[in-house]
């Protein structure tokens, strides 16, 4: 079996429903590198920082809530009936089908090892669950309650007592301590120190009450996320049959979730049953969620034949990427008869901060200068008219479409953190009164803009790289050569142009292949996954320790500066210390223009069969059709009667 694995489409569309910072932990493979969470330094020691208010009811020193958010109240009291964006009414039954590419070989999404089948970690629940309206704020789910002291130095979770895996067994607090030890003895290198850092113990008391107890150097914000995002499994059932989480499973990981494998063929398709018998289906922060009785995944080899198969009725949703095949490409005759409907849905999350990022172990990107100039020969503006048909907007912002968002001159309240860094010479004084830093603004009209060609040229020619008789920049000897890493061929059409344009500046471009793990590139595509409460993930996609791992700090950032202000994002005690911190970091990441920001879309691109529904009204951060969609039973049956699916 393969020692590779690549997150499919489909394996993402579950993420919503679990805690932020401990799935991406989870389900991300290792998206937290050693030491990760581990402050360095110039802030106060995290075990003496001020925890938040309680959210509900004190308890002596302790709070006990149904909830948890480290800034302030909880959305949602503790005797809510419903999410306010479900329809609580939802019928279930029925069949939502989608797509994704490549293969599969395993149900184990815990490893390296094999290619993990798609939603391959659907049945598994970890103690408290995220919402689609209250993104820094968790919610108990498998437990009742979370007790945790002023100092947030330990944290007890009390299980609800109706918990049952799949197989009718009971969930006690003895399984989370195994969940916590298994991982730790089997799991990702990354997780078992991420997690070891900022965990020192967990215990189950007695079998509903099962207590963590965190570092004393472990962020505050990250201590309960990280415990209440904890994947349960079953200890008798890996007793029973001996799998282990560091290999290979024909078969998924027991759990508790609202769903099992229903059936799989390698390769083509894999089917996913709700469970009638789910423990938690009447739980108030599961009414009008987990709607469909079957979700179906269809694999295909290439995204032509996705298309055409969606075309015929095979699978019923797709979120569309392409757009051109958005412009161009729904005009079939499912649409003519009004069986597909293609709809733009609102978008509330933050912009993606998608980009070609410089690989900066490479001498010649080290020079700021050749940095920009590069940037500035990548012509969005022509690109979004002539290539995405206007669909997108330019990426400006690691955290773009919030307010943590740095804009124009630092505030006051930025200076106080930026200035000590700068006096420390980490930072150019420059950053405290210039304006945040934006992409350069080319003319749609033709492909290169000659007043940024021009203004490259200069920059490259201060830099000391000279043009030659035969067109090509050198220095010292060496050419000028940028080797761009890309594996879909579906974004060549995007590459070319800007090859084609860093032509005409003297640079010699290539596109190479499959070299990501070993940092042999010049530029790649990077998509940072950032969050609307920032915390220690900010170490592995910007941290200097993280530099020597190649799948999130890609472009190998090395910046003391940096570091010392992610310590202060880390460190914020309030929502507007964090907005601030925030806003900081932001505008010294664009400044060191190590990246040549892309594009994102502010609404959803979905076309889908005229047999699901969705609430009038979205949430904000999740698009949710396999949450909280359903199905019309009574439209599908029309549709096969018109021959409209297969």
């Amino acid at each position: 079996m393969r020692q590779t694995r690549r997150p499919s489409q489909a394996a993402a569309l579950v993420l919503g429903r679990a805690s932020r910072q401990a799935m991406a932990l989870w389900l991300g493979a290792g998206l937290l590198a050693v030491a990760a969470g581990t402050a360095r330094g110039q802030e106060a020691e995290p075990a003496t920082q001020a925890a938040p208010e309680p959210a509900t009811q004190a308890a002596g020193d302790t709070t006990v809530s149904h909830g948890y958010s480290f800034f302030g109240d909880l959305l949602y009291a503790a005797d809510f009936d419903h999410l306010a964006y479900v329809n609580p009414d939802a019928p279930k039954g029925g069949e939502i089908a989608e797509w994704t590419s490549g293969t599969f070989d395993s149900f184990n999404p815990y490893t390296l090892l094999g290619n993990p089948a798609a939603l391959a970690s659907i049945g598994h629940e970890s103690l408290m669950t995220a919402t689609a309206d209250d993104p820094t704020a968790l919610y108990c789910l498998i437990c009742e309650t979370v007790e945790y002291p002023q100092d947030l130095a330990w944290a007890i979770f009390t299980l609800r007592p109706d918990v049952r895996f799949a197989d009718g067994s009971a969930l006690t607090a003895r399984d989370v301590e195994f969940s916590f030890d298994i991982f730790m003895e089997q799991g990702l290198e990354s997780f078992r120190a991420a997690f070891g850092s900022m965990i020192a113990d967990v215990e189950a008391i007695d079998d509903a009450h099962v207590r963590f107890t965190f570092t004393p150097d472990a962020p505050l914000r990250d201590r309960i996320p990280l415990a209440g995002g904890i994947g349960v499994l079953s200890q008798a059932w890996f007793n029973a049959t001996g799998a282990r989480i560091d290999e290979e499973s024909e078969e998924p990981f027991l759990g508790s979730g609202p769903y099992t494998l229903d059936s799989f063929d390698t390769n083509r398709r894999v089917v996913y049953a709700r469970d009638e018998d789910y423990w938690g289906a009447g739980l108030p922060i599961n009414v009008g969620r987990n709607n469909f009785d079957r979700i179906r995944i269809e694999y295909f080899a290439d995204t032509t034949a996705a298309f055409e198969a969606f075309k015929a009725g095979e699978y019923t949703f797709r979120n569309e990427n392409s757009s051109l095949q958005w412009a161009t490409g729904y005009e079939f005759p499912a649409i003519e008869n009004g069986w597909v409907l293609k709809e733009e849905l609102p978008n509330g999350a933050l912009s993606s901060a998608q980009s070609f990022v410089f690989n900066l172990r490479a001498p010649a990107f080290q020079d700021p200068r050749v940095r920009e100039a590069i940037g500035l020969m990548f012509n969005f503006e022509w690109s979004n008219a002539t290539l995405f048909y206007d669909l997108y907007e330019r990426t400006v912002s690691f955290w773009g479409n919030s307010d943590l968002m740095a804009e124009g001159v630092p505030s006051p309240e930025e200076v106080a953190i930026l200035r000590p860094l700068v006096d420390e010479g980490l930072l150019d004084a420059r950053i405290l009164t210039a304006e945040a830093a934006l992409p350069p603004v080319s003319g749609a009209e033709r492909q290169t803009d000659r007043g940024n060609l021009r203004r490259a040229s200069d920059l490259l020619d201060e830099a000391g790289w000279i043009v030659g008789d035969d067109g090509l920049r050198r220095k010292d000897g060496e050419t000028l050569r940028l080797a761009f890493l890309e594996s879909q061929p579906t974004f060549d059409r995007v590459i070319n142009p800007y090859v084609e344009n860093l032509q005409r500046l003297g640079v010699d471009p290539a596109q190479e292949t499959q070299r990501r793990d070993t940092s042999d590139f010049d530029m790649a595509t990077l998509s940072p996954a950032m969050s609307l409460e920032p915390a220690t993930e900010l170490e592995q996609w910007f941290g200097s320790e993280s530099a020597a791992e190649s799948n999130r700090n890609l472009m190998g950032l090395q910046d003391p500066g940096i570091d010392r202000l992610i310590d202060v994002v880390v460190a914020a005690q309030t929502r507007e210390e964090m907005v601030t911190a925030t806003r900081a970091l932001d505008r010294v990441l664009r400044a060191e223009l190590f990246w040549v920001p892309q594009w994102f879309k502010g609404v959803h691109t979905v076309a889908y069969y005229d047999l699901l529904r969705h609430p009038e009204t979205l949430p904000p951060y999740a698009l949710g059709e396999l949450d909280f969609w359903w199905y019309d039973a009574e439209a599908a049956e029309a549709l096969r009667a018109a021959g409209a699916l297969r």
